[in-house]
């Protein structure tokens, strides 16, 4: 009797038995290690509450990838020199359907980072509904100041090792970073070549080639659509709201273009370097000259100095004043410093767009500082 009464006081199942074995089988990999905290945190609770051993194991079964595919990718450049890459697909989790998660093309990238947005993965396909596991994949290669011949061949070279790990019923990539349309355009038609079937193996696709409407517009339209119904909780709006953005992306485009018909006042976009200031607010037309800008692959400073816009070199955009921000650039990006500058400044409310954007510290402070956090 006095064992079932220390029991229920007692939690029986921590967030550092989770991550333990997980450190130690991936020593380098703090935004894995990062991740599953964070979800640790929000689960182990519940299961605590239940005093379940069987939910304990089933989250812990998700914690450990089912495959991880690693490969070279030897591709020639425009000078017809052989160059080489790293590609990965780190398949999680096939529990309920074929494996699904975006590719990423970033000279960063590295496993943790993919076993971080695999696991994450697994979680948001499985809020669908819909019967689709969770991976995610990528290269160690860089987009920017290669032609759109150097990023063809390097997609087709890519997918001549990837189209083996893959297929409608097995694993169905899409884009992320590095990875529009036109990307998931070479790597389709190159996986059509090698199997000799249009078959559903990629998603993000144009609409000409059977993709979805508004797939581009979705990630950044549905962070806005959300922004709204938190405010709305608050009893507020996003009309004539500051809200400042990180990122220069498809993500972050799209959510400043909402954000603008919401009636809201846009003062920042930014990239690796830095970030563009809008005192005035961004308008619709200088939104669009910075779409077409970097549909040619520009980058943002160089459009900024073309256009006599303020450009802060290595600077965020977070100690700017604003109401509202808006992270959508890439994980970890919003720290600890920067939470304290948007306290400092006024800041009702934090919305994600990106992947884990905010470092677990950045997080605490948000919230202990009575900031909304909209993960």
């Amino acid at each position: 009797m006095l064992t079932s009464v220390i029991s229920k006081h007692k939690a029986r199942f921590t967030v550092d038995d989770l991550l333990a074995p997980l450190q130690a089988r991936y020593p380098h990999m703090p935004e894995f290690h990062q991740a599953v905290r964070d979800v640790g945190e929000d689960i182990i609770p519940y299961i605590n509450e239940q005093d379940s051993e069987s939910l304990y194991r089933a989250l812990r079964y998700l914690t450990e990838p089912d495959q991880v595919v690693n490969f070279r990718i030897a591709w020639e450049d425009d000078q017809h020199r052989t160059r080489y890459n790293r590609g990965y697909r780190v398949q999680f989790s096939n529990a309920l359907g074929p494996y699904k998660g975006g590719l990423r093309l970033d000279p960063q990238l590295d496993l943790s980072v993919l076993y971080f947005l695999g696991f994450e993965q697994t979680f948001k396909n499985s809020l669908t509904g819909l019967p689709m596991g969770g991976a995610k994949g990528g290269a160690d290669f860089d987009p920017r100041g290669k032609s759109e011949t150097e990023i063809q061949r390097f997609c087709r070279a890519f997918m001549t090792q990837l189209a083996r790990h893959i297929g409608p019923d097995i694993d169905v990539p899409a884009g992320d970073i590095g990875v529009g349309t036109r990307e998931i355009a070479y790597l389709f038609d190159q996986y059509r070549t090698i199997t000799g079937e249009f078959s559903a193996v990629l998603t993000g696709k144009s609409p000409v080639f059977g993709g979805s409407c508004f797939r581009e517009e979705a990630t950044g339209y549905g962070c806005v659509y959300f922004a709204d119904q938190v405010m709305a909780h608050r009893d507020s709006s996003l009309d004539g709201k500051t809200c400042a953005i990180s990122g220069a992306g498809n993500v972050a485009l799209h959510t400043a273009e909402k954000l603008l018909d919401y009636g809201a006042k846009v003062i920042s976009l930014s990239d690796r370097q830095g970030f563009v200031h809008f005192e005035k607010g961004l308008s619709a037309e200088q939104l669009a000259s910075i779409k077409q800008h970097r549909d040619a692959r520009g980058d943002l400073q160089s459009l900024a100095e073309q256009q006599g816009w303020t450009y802060h070199k290595d600077a965020k955009p977070w100690s700017l004043e604003t109401d509202l921000a808006f992270a959508c650039a890439t994980q970890n990006e919003l720290q600890v410093e920067d939470a304290k500058q948007l306290v400092k400044h006024g800041c009702e409310a934090v919305f994600e767009g990106a992947n884990m954007p905010c470092t677990s510290e950045a997080v605490d402070y948000l919230r202990d500082a009575g900031v909304t956090l909209a993960p």
